[in-house]
């Protein structure tokens, strides 16, 4: 049987941590080891860890220590794993319990993927189901690249990666956004594996950088730039290649309140719309006031919590 490491970078969510952990516990696949780093929490998540792996049914390790940044937390981390396996989840997350026996079959079953993916859904604090990955788009199964470079990527806590695929590669402990810069350069490697299911819950909350669409975008180009050299693709078709990445953002910008960026960006950018109807809705976009958003998202919102209800393991 396939064995794995699992890993639990820990900062500050006391509110959420043993519910993460015990989504662990619950899993079909038991992992060979949990490894929970706290990266130096200011609130009590290191004593709910600690208190909550005396239940562990597999071995188990806590680490205490400062704050070093989640890139170089799971640098550490991967340096303590062994088995074929590796996998982390954000200590506000959770996994359905079938989560790694899905992911490592699929891997075993596809020699070629250097990890495997799925769609996941969005929770909030109180674990209501608010949307799931699956209504934003069909992500791509193989090959990969095309649409990372799209800017559409899919959440971390479905994704578990063959160890020796992390052997040529780290997290960069420089980048703002841990994971896009890594998908970037095992897409050039191999491909990815995608699992249509929906295995596990994203928390969603106001601390999420995932929520911050400006600093995402320059990240998601700064990114690209890193890894140029390894891209199938000439200076001049990724130059192509990010404009078309802003001009298709600003619809998001405008989503999240960020008008005036959104403006710069589709002025700055026009060049890379794909057609005058694109050019026409965001236009249409721009010109929807900020609050006729909100009730809207907040209508999306409650209508998925009436449609999914509650995150269950």
């Amino acid at each position: 049987m396939s064995e794995i490491t699992v890993v639990v970078p820990s900062f500050n969510h006391a509110a959420f941590i043993e519910r993460t952990l015990r989504s662990i516990f619950a899993q079909t696949h038991e992992p060979k080891k949990l490894i929970v780093i706290d990266d130096g929490s200011k609130d009590e998540s290191a004593v709910i860890v600690e208190r909550v792996l005396k239940e562990c049914p597999f071995p188990s390790e806590l680490i205490v220590r400062e704050n070093r940044g989640l890139s170089a937390t799971l640098n550490e981390a991967f340096a303590m794993a062994d088995g074929d396996h590796f996998a982390y989840i954000g200590s506000d997350d959770v996994w359905k319990r079938s989560m790694l026996e899905e992911q490592i079959s699929l891997l075993d079953s596809r020699p070629d993927a250097v990890l495997a993916f799925s769609h996941a859904y969005l929770i909030d604090e109180d674990d209501n189901i608010i949307d799931s990955t699956a209504n934003w788009t069909d992500f791509a199964d193989g090959d990969m690249l095309p649409t990372l470079l799209r800017g559409q990527i899919f959440s971390s806590p479905g994704v578990v990666y063959r160890r020796l695929a992390l052997e040529r590669h780290r997290w960069n402990e420089g980048s703002i956004l841990e994971d896009y810069e890594l998908y970037l350069r095992l897409a050039c490697d191999g491909e990815f594996a995608r699992n249509r299911n929906v295995i596990c819950g994203w928390r969603q909350h106001g601390s999420n950088v995932s929520s911050d669409m400006p600093k995402m975008l320059e990240e998601w180009i700064a990114a690209q730039d890193r890894v140029a050299d390894q891209l199938p693709l000439s200076r001049e078709e990724l130059d192509r290649i990010q404009m078309e990445l802003k001009f298709e953002t600003v619809a998001g910008l405008v989503r999240g309140g960020c008008k005036r960026e959104a403006v710069r960006i589709f002025r700055e950018n026009i060049g890379g719309a794909r057609s005058l109807s694109q050019i026409a809705k965001l236009l249409a976009r721009l010109a929807v006031p900020r609050t006729l958003f909100h009730a809207n998202r907040e209508r999306k919102r409650r209508k998925s919590i009436a449609a999914y209800g509650k995150m269950t393991i």
